[in-house]
């Protein structure tokens, strides 16, 4: 594989445990960086030996270990360790397409008048793959000034950038999101998130009731399959939207059984 010529500005941050199905392609999408730093914290399923193969091919990796501190932790950590005066974050899951890299190549890095740059990212479906451009995309802060963002540290999960400045919109390319697993796979995966969100929500005084509950789970659905308008993906529409609506109702009944004194136990 050919290693794309760097660019002197932007140092890539990606945090990883046993990724072995995404990190490759993630890591082939970052090769313009002038390094990536990968912060792993104990794969066993073979992550670490792609991570080191790339290194040898001449990839511009740093490996990290480090034991897991929280995603906005442990993000947070990666993104110190970078020395570029500009950060680009990613998960192990995303890659930056042909129309993104070309955007961000393009950017006038040496502006100060700017501190950060969102990025629309597309969400695979499995079984039907990725989403035509009618579905909306959410963007996300992904590439910003070293020293003028961070990451709110109160946040268990859902962590985002947070920029002390200016910020602007990328217009062409997108972070494509494998998110290739199964049902029960993510129902794993939204329960154990729904269990952080709920003791972040608990520790900031919210509480929930009958209504609340009822309310955004349907609110979810809606939103997802009509506002967002995944029902142009047929039945893999249908599925990533009651997804979105399971994840609010097992957040809210946790909440509530928090209120109740019941902590939600560590799924």
């Amino acid at each position: 594989m050919q290693v794309r010529k760097s660019t002197t500005e932007i140092s890539a941050f990606v945090i990883c445990k046993d990724e072995s199905a995404t990190i490759r392609r993630c890591l082939e999408s970052l090769n313009f960086c002038r390094e990536i730093v990968v912060v792993d914290s104990g794969s066993t399923d073979g992550t670490l030996e792609i991570i080191r193969s790339m290194i040898a091919e001449g990839q511009p990796i740093r490996l990290i270990e480090q034991e897991w501190m929280g995603y906005a932790r442990q993000k947070q950590f990666a993104m110190d360790e970078t020395e570029g005066p500009w950060c680009l974050s990613l998960d192990a899951d995303e890659y930056v397409d042909d129309d993104l890299l070309q955007e961000i190549l393009a950017l006038p890095l040496g502006d100060t008048s700017t501190c950060g740059y969102w990025m629309r990212r597309r969400d695979r479906l499995p079984g039907y793959g990725y989403p035509p451009a009618i579905v909306h995309a959410r963007f996300f802060l992904r590439l910003v000034r070293k020293g003028k963002a961070r990451f709110d540290l109160s946040h268990s999960v859902h962590e985002s950038l947070s920029s002390d400045g200016p910020t602007q919109r990328l217009k062409r390319g997108v972070l494509m999101h494998e998110r290739n697993m199964s049902v029960a796979a993510e129902s794993a995966v939204l329960n154990k998130y729904s269990t952080l969100k709920a003791r972040d929500k608990h520790a900031r005084g919210v509480r929930t009731g009958s209504f609340r509950m009822i309310f955004l789970a349907v609110w979810e659905f809606g939103k997802s399959y009509v506002g967002q308008r995944y029902f142009v993906c047929g039945r893999a529409g249908i599925i990533h939207s009651m997804l979105r609506a399971e994840y609010a109702l097992l957040t809210e009944a946790k909440l509530h059984r928090l209120s109740l004194g019941k902590d939600a136990p560590p799924e």
